[in-house]
């Protein structure tokens, strides 16, 4: 399967995927984690906010519990709760903009606050699958490949899904490519599998 599938296409093949139980008990993936990209064009990256959200209400129809952890959301908090977000908000236009990376990748530091984060909504909401979005938003102060490498001890036990705006390729040979927005490269990331190829 590839992403030339209809938007309505992607989105009953991840139906079908998600609410299945070879997913759910993560049948056939060997001893590698239970991470999956879903690479979607980034021209429909506002349409992706409701189909989610169409998603979501669907697969709970079917019983499945979706834990929805948007990257940005929790970024906010994050500047939130260290009382910095109005600092940082009031700052960003005098800044270059290397300066407001360095800043927020030192303040929104994946190991040392993104991930503990997450940890606490993972043990705060039951769930059968864990979506993560907003890796768009977060670009370049977070990126894909440091959020899915730190999470690997966090959320191992149920399915998570990355939802990508861009090019997720994958091979044997050279492991797997990340491309956010089918331009910026944003490195590799072996241990993660297309959910458009996944069969069931």
């Amino acid at each position: 399967m590839s992403q030339q599938l209809t938007r309505k296409e992607r989105a009953e093949h991840l139906y079908r995927v998600i609410t299945s139980e070879r997913f759910l008990t993560k049948q056939g993936l060997g001893n590698e984690v239970p991470f999956f990209i879903y690479p979607f064009p980034a021209a429909e990256g506002l349409s992706m906010t409701e189909d989610r959200a169409d998603l979501i209400e669907r697969v709970s129809h079917a019983g499945v519990k979706v834990l929805n952890l948007s990257l940005y959301e929790l970024s906010l908090g994050i500047l939130e709760e260290r009382g910095i977000l109005d600092d940082v908000l009031s700052a960003e236009p005098d800044m270059e903009k290397s300066e407001l990376r360095e800043l927020l990748q030192g303040v929104l530091d994946v190991h040392e606050h993104l991930i503990p984060k997450i940890a606490e909504a993972i043990d705060l909401q039951a769930h059968d699958v864990i979506f993560l979005s907003g890796i768009g938003k977060v670009y370049p102060y977070i990126r894909s490949h440091n959020v899915l490498n730190n999470l690997q001890s966090t959320a191992k036990d149920k399915p998570t899904v990355l939802f990508f705006p861009g090019n997720y390729t994958h091979s044997t040979a050279t492991g797997g490519s990340l491309d956010l927005f089918g331009l910026l490269h944003d490195d590799k990331y072996y241990r993660a599998f297309n959910i458009l190829n996944y069969e069931v």
